[in-house]
């Protein structure tokens, strides 16, 4: 298991200051089913509870969760939520879905205001590239390593900037935390 902490404890800093943590989703089963309704395999099922523990170490404190709508991103989430110490309002999220970067932006900036931990539970490469676009900055070896690593199942990210939601754009945060499950 490879941990690169991320900094700060359950509040990201100045009062001003934000923190996006993007998780991807646990590893899924390849059914009949069509892609969207995808459950988890076993190893998800033992991944996703695994990141939680890993969030709730953190000192992480989510004043909103934005959850995919597919059946994946559902359960890696009710998975993790139980080893966090509170469970943050939760919205599922249909356009999280095969989002595309600029989609995931658009997202962020709708955030409100008064969110100041965001949890964002989805899937690749959206939750790869928009954890990369956003780090203009980055701690040590995190974006080289995040970026060799290809962000795996029940990884996650996370990134920092100050100002508000609106002002979320490509290179307006600094990447201080990325976590993978198996290394």
């Amino acid at each position: 298991m490879s941990v690169a902490t991320p900094s700060g404890g359950a509040a990201p800093g100045p009062s001003h200051a934000r923190r996006i943590v993007l998780l991807r989703h646990a590893k899924a089963d390849w059914s009949d089913s069509s892609d969207h309704e995808r459950p988890l395999a076993e190893r998800g099922r033992k991944d996703a509870p695994v990141a939680g523990r890993m969030l709730a170490r953190s000192g992480f404190a989510f004043d909103l969760a934005l959850c995919s709508t597919a059946t994946r991103t559902r359960e890696t989430w009710k998975l993790a939520v139980h080893e966090l110490p509170e469970r943050p309002r939760t919205v599922y999220e249909e356009r999280l879905y095969e989002a595309s970067l600029g989609e995931i932006i658009a997202l962020l900036n709708e955030t409100p205001d008064e969110v100041r931990q965001l949890l964002v539970i989805g899937h690749n490469p959206g939750m790869h590239a928009i954890a990369d676009a956003l780090a203009g900055e980055a701690e040590g070896d995190l974006l080289p390593r995040m970026n060799r690593g290809g962000f795996p199942t029940s990884a996650f990210a996370v990134v920092e900037f100050s100002g508000s939601w609106k002002s979320v754009e490509h290179g307006a945060c600094r990447l201080t935390g990325y976590w993978t499950p198996h290394d």
